[in-house]
Formats: C-alpha cells, sequence, structure tokens
C-alpha cells in the first residue's frame, strides 16, 4: 500500500461524479461543469488555471524540482438522450445524460489533482490536468487545444475512459500501435424521378439507386481492403418515400465508416464516392454528397503505455491488469498524439454479473463507483513513475 492512497478522497469523488451526472451538459455547452471543476481546483491550491479552448480547463501543477511535463485528460460534455436508469442522482436534464462516463473520468482526474497538489515537494516536472470539452460531437475540442500552444512543452499524455464490459476496478491498456479506430462519415440525398408506382419506366427509382449503392459499399470492405484489417462501413439511415404505389423522386442515406490507418482509410473514402458516382450514373439519377473526415486513429505509444501497465500493477496487482486488443470505437484523443506520444487506457466500470451489462452510450449506462478508485491510483502513479 502507497502512503498516498489516504490522499484520495473518494467519498468527495463520488459525490463530484453524482452532482456532474446530475447536471450534464451537451458537447462545446459545458459551462457549469467547466465552472464546478474550476471552483474544485481552487480550493485544492498549487495548481494554475488556464482555459486554453471552449469551456476547457487546463490544470497546471508544477513540483519542486525541475523535469519533464506529463499531461492527463478527461472529457467533460454528455451525451442528447434521455436516461433511462433509476439512480436517485439521474440526469435532472431532458435529453441530456452522461451515458458515456465522462462524468466518471471528470471526477476522477480532480481526484488525481487532488492527490497530486499535495505532493508537490515530490514531484520532479509539471502535471497538465486537461479537462476536456466536446469529445462527442464532431469536430471534438481535442483538436482546438492542440492548436491552442498550451500544451507544446509535454512530454507524455494518458487518457482513461471507463467501459463497462470490462470487471470493476481492472485496467486494459493495448501496448503499441492503434487502440482504436478513425471514424469518418457522410449523408448522401439521390436524387431521381417520381413516377405512380404502375408505370416505373416513367421514373428513376431513387430506393433502387440507394439499395445497390449500400450493396456496393459493402463489397468495398471484403475487395479492397486487407484481409483481416479492421474497417467498417455502416448505413444508418435509408429514407424514402410516404406511399406503397408511388416511385418518390428523392432518397436520403447517412453511414459511418471506421478504418485502422490512414491510407485505407483514404482508399475507402475514394472508393465509397466512385460506387455512389457510377451506381447514379447508370441509373439518370444525381446525388448530393456529404463525406466528412472525423477522428483519426488513437495510435498508443509502446514506452508510455507500458508505463502505464507497469503503474497499474504496481499499485492495482498483476491480476487487474491486462493487455486488450484494438476496439472499434473512435476518439478524438487521438489529436494529441500531435504534440507528445499518447496511451489510451481501459478502466473496467463493471459487468452484467456487477449489475452493469448496458454499454457505453445505451440509456441505462451504469458504472460501480469503486472503480474509479482504480483510476486515480493508476493516474497518479503513472504520473508518480514518468516523473523519476
Amino acid at each position: 500500500m502507497k502512503e498516498w492512497f489516504d490522499k484520495i478522497p473518494v467519498k468527495e469523488m463520488i459525490e463530484w461524479r453524482r452532482h456532474i451526472h446530475q447536471n450534464p451538459e451537451l458537447s462545446f455547452k459545458e459551462y457549469k461543469t467547466s465552472e464546478f471543476v474550476k471552483e474544485k481546483l481552487r480550493s485544492f491550491g498549487n495548481i494554475e488555471i488556464v482555459e486554453p479552448a471552449g469551456t476547457s480547463v487546463l490544470g497546471i501543477l508544477k513540483g519542486d524540482f525541475e523535469g519533464k511535463t506529463i499531461l492527463l485528460r478527461a472529457d467533460m460534455d454528455a451525451l442528447p438522450m434521455q436516461e433511462e436508469s433509476d439512480v436517485p442522482y439521474r440526469s435532472a436534464c431532458e435529453n441530456v445524460a452522461h451515458t458515456c462516463g465522462h462524468d466518471v473520468h471528470t471526477a476522477m482526474l480532480l481526484a488525481t489533482a487532488k492527490v497530486l497538489s499535495e505532493m508537490k515537494d515530490q514531484l520532479h516536472g509539471t502535471v497538465k490536468f486537461i479537462f476536456q470539452h466536446a469529445e462527442e460531437l464532431n469536430p471534438g475540442g481535442a483538436n482546438d487545444i492542440v492548436k491552442s500552444g498550451v500544451l507544446d512543452d509535454v512530454d507524455a499524455v494518458i487518457g482513461l475512459h471507463v467501459i463497462t464490459n470490462l470487471e470493476a476496478g481492472s485496467i486494459h491498456v493495448h501496448l503499441d500501435g492503434p487502440s482504436t479506430t478513425a471514424v469518418d462519415a457522410f449523408s448522401l440525398n439521390i436524387q431521381g424521378k417520381g413516377s405512380h408506382g404502375s408505370m416505373p419506366q416513367n421514373g428513376i427509382d431513387p430506393i433502387i439507386v440507394g439499395a445497390d449503392i449500400i450493396n456496393g459499399l459493402q463489397k468495398i470492405v471484403s475487395r479492397y481492403v486487407t484481409p483481416g484489417e479492421l474497417t467498417v462501413i455502416t448505413v444508418g439511415e435509408f429514407k424514402a418515400g410516404d406511399a406503397p404505389n408511388i416511385i418518390p423522386d428523392k432518397a436520403y442515406m447517412s453511414a459511418s465508416i471506421r478504418t485502422v490507418n490512414e491510407e485505407t482509410r483514404q482508399k475507402v473514402a475514394q472508393r465509397i464516392r466512385d460506387v455512389i458516382d457510377k451506381t447514379c450514373q447508370i441509373y439518370g439519377a444525381t446525388y448530393d454528397l456529404d463525406y466528412t473526415f472525423s477522428y483519426p486513429a488513437v495510435i498508443n505509444d509502446k514506452d508510455v503505455s507500458k508505463l502505464v501497465m507497469d503503474s497499474a500493477k504496481e499499485v492495482l496487482g498483476e491480476d487487474k491488469v491486462a493487455e486488450i486488443s484494438l476496439t472499434s470505437a473512435s476518439e478524438d484523443f487521438a489529436y494529441y498524439r500531435q504534440i507528445a506520444p499518447v496511451s489510451f487506457v481501459q478502466l473496467g466500470g463493471g459487468t452484467a454479473e456487477d449489475g452493469c451489462g448496458y454499454a457505453n452510450h445505451h440509456p441505462k449506462f451504469a458504472i460501480k463507483e469503486e472503480a474509479m478508485e482504480a483510476g486515480v491510483k493508476t493516474e497518479v502513479q503513472s504520473v508518480l513513475n514518468f516523473l523519476k
């Protein structure tokens, strides 16, 4: 047991998490959450507060000795959905809810900042704590923070994300290379020519065009991507028509695209454009395509990731720490790699056996709050080991 374990404000951390959970705010609108974070950081002492971009808050803790600089990151924004859990601290805001765990991340990082602020005389270097706005909504908050220049002196970046399908209080690290996928999207309006359903020869059916486009998109993964390389194209919307005997004049679809490396990302994007263009040409339809490149893949650094894994084992025990493979989730944490090596780590929040079987972004998402202490221990020890 480390002597600083007793400094972890477990009770207060849970209270902070529940307050944030009950008062969620959407991306780019985290005004009250930002003020709450600043209030807590001021109360800890020894922490300089900077507002780098949007509603984000940067806390800076300078140790008594010279050394390197490490950045710890938590995101603060909630999702535009109605919470369906029955906890007493459920969201007080209609159609806004912390169903991804960002309230957990913020509370843990506040607790980590409090512990380290009381260990200033032991720190050889500087710790920066970024409470980031707008992770959930493209273009994300991380990019603007990176561009602000306030992190240019950072030597390493660590981020923790709580996941409910992993054992509560366990730490899972992808040691080297892509730990998440890149995520992109498109929306497509297909302009056909309406006609009566009994006379299809007089029209251009946008439903047929759209169906052929969807079939063509699925062949991109099987025929243009290296087998075994994670790539997913999902058409989540396809809307057209209002009656069974009328061929509509237009259709709409939207899709998300997940890839791992940048070369494949660009190749898939071009293939999607080609499929849409050529299919519409065949049928004589026209189209309007909006293709958006969103967050790149998070690329974990081997040395930083090993440091986090070793630090977690040191404070949690080897049985609570494991290596994990690439996940198809996506994160704007990827942008921090522009300034320094990064490691994005998963914290187990509980499984179905723990009563926490609902996944992130589910309206009944829930975690076991005792898992938060493991997150703080991992963050604190990672800092101490990095700044040795």
